[in-house]
């Protein structure tokens, strides 16, 4: 879920109860190194970084990044050097250990399943969060926001410390020679690495020709798959025969949108069903259907147990209760060009849109081709002087908002800017959120585990 809502102690809670716990891997590289400069409250980060086996990385990271007490008021947090195609090998290993961390605190004691969640069109990262959380034995990898058809050999060539890579993606590249991200294994150990596990792949389908494609040409072994609707929060696969953003337009999904599960169970895989599924009647029906079962993402984003800020979590249930709340599908919040769901609360519309545009940490840019043949990246929420300059179209920059940055702040790790100002929160939730107050009942606080409970009908729903 999102960027560090779905954070370790969330996915622990949820493992230690009997089921699947999943953490975001999305920007972990980020989170990692913010938590290290507000001082790691509690030293968890810290104890998992000393449990990572690659000589020399957790020492090398915790003298950069780590401020004992936090930061002074008003400093702003440390950047990473934005991803390009080919990085050092300490950007490699620092990126490897955000994922062996979070999925380390989420698997600590307990023999549950954890998962880690990654986004796809964010690839140049993939590789190397992949390996750190398997480094870590994660039992499940979840992708989505593309199709992630690689992803199934780079888990075979990394449980035997193979090389592996993935394509590229480069607009305006017609004509050249594919190009491609790669890991070597072999380039972090100086002696022989750990014996590590394959993960169950669960790709997320929106179609039943995705899922198909991806059963029979992933080019190895598929374990599943989740089935998300467009009720879902955060991205969305975009409508059929949809030709994009329009200003103020919100997409509108129809029947050739939905996913016919008879054809998906005849696939012989197991499929766990998402979107507006967190409810004990829709994990009947999912069960009735032949899913294995749900994936919840909007009641345990609000739990105490999840990653959002405190106040701000507060502030948007009491909204959900007096009924002062809204969902939207918004077709152009995202520079990815995917819908992606925002959350509007207490007669307020976000402020994520009026931001001063400012692109630092650049993991949703896109790689294109100059006219020189040089590779350079743009992003639709950068200045607009700037994504002129790099050959995009003025329109493409209206109503985008900068994800990196407002997501990072709804988890309380905003940036502070030399003017004072500090980088608003974007929400992002299931359009489940608008009748969250039935599961509420008058409280603004509840546990992962009351999720579960509710869910599998033990509070007597």
């Amino acid at each position: 879920m999102g960027v560090g809502v779905s954070r370790w102690q969330l996915a622990r809670a949820v493992s230690m109860l009997g089921q699947l716990g999943v953490v975001s891997g999305t920007v972990i590289d980020t989170v990692l190194v913010r938590r290290l400069q507000d001082g790691d409250p509690g030293g968890h980060v810290r104890r998992a970084m000393e449990r990572f086996p690659i000589p020399g990385v957790a020492a090398r990271v915790l003298e950069r990044y780590f401020r004992p007490g936090g930061l002074p008021p008003g400093q702003p947090y440390a950047l990473l050097p934005m991803y390009q195609q080919v990085v050092s090998k300490a950007r490699e290993q620092l990126t490897m250990l955000g994922a062996f961390v979070e999925v380390h605190l989420a698997r600590e004691g307990h023999g549950g399943m954890v998962g880690i969640n990654l986004l796809t069109k964010i690839h140049l990262p993939n590789l190397a969060l992949l390996y750190g959380a398997m480094l870590a034995g994660v039992d499940v990898v979840i992708m989505g926001a593309g199709i992630p058809r690689e992803i199934p050999p780079v888990l075979d060539a990394f449980a035997e410390h193979r090389p592996a890579q993935i394509r590229f993606e480069v607009e305006q590249d017609a004509g050249h020679e594919p190009l491609w991200i790669r890991l070597d294994p072999a380039d972090h150990w100086d002696g022989p690495p750990p014996p590590l596990r394959r993960p169950r792949f669960l790709p997320i389908v929106s179609s039943n020709s995705l899922a198909t494609m991806l059963a029979r040409k992933s080019g190895g072994r598929v374990d599943g798959f989740v089935v998300e609707g467009p009720t879902a929060g955060g991205h969305n696969a975009p409508p059929r025969g949809w030709s994009g953003p329009g200003a103020g337009e919100e997409p509108v999904y129809g029947e050739r949108d939905a996913v016919d599960l008879a054809k998906l169970e005849a696939l012989g895989l197991p499929f766990w069903i998402a979107g507006g599924a967190g409810s004990p009647a829709a994990l009947r029906a999912a069960r009735a259907a032949g899913a294995a079962g749900i994936q919840v993402g909007t009641l345990f984003a609000y739990c105490e147990e999840s990653g959002i800020e405190p106040g701000l979590k507060r502030a948007v249930l009491e909204s959900a209760m007096r009924g002062d709340l809204a969902v939207r599908t918004d077709g152009r919040a995202s520079p990815t060009g995917y819908p992606f769901k925002v959350v509007t609360w207490n007669g307020a519309g976000t402020p994520a849109f009026d931001r001063t545009r400012v692109c630092d940490l650049g993991y949703l840019r896109d790689a294109y081709r100059m006219p020189n043949g040089r590779i350079n990246f743009r992003c639709a929420s950068e200045p607009e002087d700037a994504w002129a300059l790099k050959g995009g179209a003025p329109e493409e920059t209206v109503g985008r908002a900068c994800l990196c940055n407002t997501l990072l702040a709804t988890i309380g790790q905003a940036q502070r800017r030399a003017n004072g100002a500090v980088e608003p929160p974007m929400v992002t939730s299931g359009d489940d959120l608008a009748r969250i107050a039935d599961f509420l009942r008058g409280r603004t606080s509840y546990t992962a585990a009351d999720v579960i409970a509710y869910l599998k009908g033990d509070a007597g729903a």
